[in-house]
């Protein structure tokens, strides 16, 4: 085994570090030692100082799920008083209120909910686009597509098939967790996509164009091995089919949620960047995490590997239902990127320049709270609801009201 120093001479000269390589780098490198050699490979990608973030809003169209992951702090069981379906008038305000402070996609995510069938997605992008014909749908994750996947009884390249052909533009790397089977059936989210699973959707998803981002969540139950298998795996495929355009990582947050535990520091967070960013050398784009880590360490997310600050959102639900609730709205990301030194550009989801920022360019009102999917105690249900079969009893039984 190559000691540190050597290894950090092999990182230095653009190479390749093995799965031992990046164990050792990852428990015997210092923090800032780290963070120079993750800054290093970041400087060799992006040699401009450019710093890019996204306008767009997470929304989350509903919250029933019969996954039942049990570090999941925002799902409602089937039949929950306190599940909800988005409308799609619901969906298109929301749409309305991105666009009015720049916003160019939807980062469209929610349950595994029985009674939303494939057509149920199909008609609301087809209804998106039709109004917004050029706006993004960044929609969906892998475990959703299988589970669409079983609920139409189609197979995956299907499903994409015909959810492109509705208006899919991109799918978010959500449900990665840890692509390690021992970690995903003790975290119960094996059900609901095997590791291998995860990766074949977005296989299928990169021979038919389309581009999606990786994540992985860390800080459950996973080894430090089972972090890098995690990351070797990702960078195996994009070898094969080169289809994502970034990774982001983020920190388990264990409030409210089955599993409980304790958060990971902010320190491990940035060594965990940092390893990624070397691992990963097939990757052009790492986002810094400021929704769970915060602001500052967002910023210094920046010397540890990161090139991008993520979406401004708009809104967030997931995480808030976890206890965090961070919120930096463009002016705020757009001056911690320029305090650390780097020009700040947006961006789309392909990771081309759109431009300046938008609040120097127009007056954009400050957003000083993420909201919601709704507001507390609205407890309304769509009424184009009854157009679609409900396979679990409650749904059912609403439908015949």
């Amino acid at each position: 085994m190559l000691s540190i120093t050597e290894l950090v001479e092999k990182v230095r000269a653009g190479e390749r570090v093995s799965d031992a390589e990046a164990l050792e780098l990852y428990r015997g490198a210092p923090t800032a030692l780290l963070g120079r050699l993750a800054d290093g490979v970041r400087a060799r990608k992006h040699p401009a100082r450019i710093v890019t973030y996204i306008i767009d809003r997470n929304v989350n169209y509903t919250n029933v799920c019969v996954a039942r992951c049990t570090f999941c702090a925002f799902y409602r069981a089937v039949g929950s008083s306190e599940g909800y379906v988005l409308g799609f008038d619901e969906v298109f305000r929301k749409i309305d209120e991105t666009i009015a402070v720049g916003g160019v996609q939807l980062l469209l995510q929610g349950g595994h909910n029985p009674d939303l069938p494939l057509t149920w997605y199909e008609d609301l992008f087809r209804a998106v686009k039709q109004r917004y014909p050029s706006f993004k749908l960044h929609a969906l994750s892998p475990p959703a597509v299988i589970y669409l996947s079983r609920l139409s009884q189609l197979p995956v390249p299907a499903v994409i098939a015909r959810l492109m052909a509705a208006g899919l533009d991109s799918i978010p790397g959500g449900g990665a967790e840890i692509l390690v089977d021992r970690v995903r059936k003790l975290l119960h989210c094996y059900g609901k996509a095997t590791a291998d699973e995860w990766l074949d959707v977005m296989r299928q998803a990169h021979r038919k164009g389309l581009r999606t981002t990786a994540t992985m969540m860390y800080g459950t139950v996973e080894t430090d091995e089972e972090r890098l298998e995690h990351l070797l795996r990702l960078r195996a495929l994009q070898d094969e089919t080169g289809g994502f355009t970034a990774f982001i990582t983020w920190s388990y947050q264990p409030d409210h949620t089955e599993l409980a535990g304790s958060e990971a520091t902010g320190i491990e967070y940035l060594r965990t960047l940092a390893i990624a960013r070397i691992v990963l050398d097939n990757f052009d784009n790492l986002q810094a995490s400021w929704v769970t880590q915060g602001g500052k360490v967002g910023q210094l997310s920046l010397a540890y590997g990161a090139n991008d600050m993520g979406s401004v959102m708009i809104e967030e639900n997931v995480v808030r239902a976890a206890g965090a609730s961070y919120c930096m709205d463009e002016a705020e990301i757009v001056r911690n990127i320029e305090d650390a030194g780097f020009t700040a550009k947006r961006r789309n989801m392909h990771y081309e320049i759109l431009g300046d920022p938008m609040f120097r360019e127009r007056d954009v009102p400050r957003m000083l709270e993420l909201a919601r999917a709704r507001e507390d105690g609205d407890t309304s249900v769509p009424d184009k609801l009854v157009n679609y079969p409900a396979r679990s009893r409650s749904g059912k039984q609403l439908r015949q009201h």
